[in-house]
């Protein structure tokens, strides 16, 4: 039997570039097959290139024809993409264990990514009714930085969040990113960062998992 005290840190598991599919599946039958005694995981991955539709999503957000693949997934919200470059970070918590609600833990995924952004000298700011980061000021101010959806299986979470670090953001183009028509997206490489894909992807996973077991939100 695990210990309590063992279920209290994620186990974070670096998987490298995976195909999408595959790794959604895995999520699944990873929550599917869990139970009360199952630790939680955190797995960092990149993609190769394709859009994601979740369960709200629609076609109609796909503004052109494209060779990338699109495929439609379980998590909450709209269209995205997902590409090298970009760190992808899925969540599979026992939020009952935890004694969390998924609102106060979006709040917290956000405020995670804030103090990453915050690391390398990026504001990154909330967006009332719209999930997600968004750059705080500068040339780029309101352009969005980093995307959320989750979705919740018998009080587990899975799916997680994308940041992008350095990346082509040229699919962005091809849609209406999260729904919203004209809204910019943009890299840390584009705000003027220059910083490698494990660094951030360590230092996101760090500050999530210090949200995770903070007693109050930390940002």
């Amino acid at each position: 039997m695990t210990r309590m005290s063992d279920l209290k840190t994620p186990i974070i598991k670096h998987l490298g570039r995976v195909d999408y599919l595959p790794t959604e599946a895995a999520m699944k039958q990873f929550t599917a097959t869990r139970d009360s005694q199952t630790p939680d995981e955190i797995w960092l991955v990149e993609h190769p290139p394709v859009f994601t539709l979740g369960q709200a999503g629609l076609m109609e957000h796909l503004l052109e024809s494209t060779q990338i693949p699109v495929i439609k997934t379980e998590r909450g919200g709209q269209i995205t993409y997902h590409g090298p470059g970009q760190v992808v970070l899925y969540m599979m918590l026992d939020l009952k264990r935890r004694g969390m609600m998924i609102r106060e833990w979006v709040r917290r995924i956000e405020g995670a990514i804030i103090l990453t952004l915050q690391h390398y000298g990026i504001d990154g700011v909330r967006k009332d009714g719209a999930p997600g980061i968004y750059v705080g000021q500068g040339i780029h101010e309101g352009a969005k930085i980093a995307a959320l959806g989750l979705k919740v299986s018998r009080s587990c979470t899975y799916h997680g969040l994308s940041f992008n670090v350095d990346m082509d953001l040229s699919p962005f183009l091809q849609i209406n990113p999260c729904g919203y028509a004209g809204l910019e997206t943009v890299d840390m490489y584009t705000c003027g960062v220059v910083a490698t894909w494990q660094d951030v992807a360590d230092k996101l996973a760090t500050h999530l998992i210090a949200q995770w077991q903070a007693t109050d939100s930390l940002a």
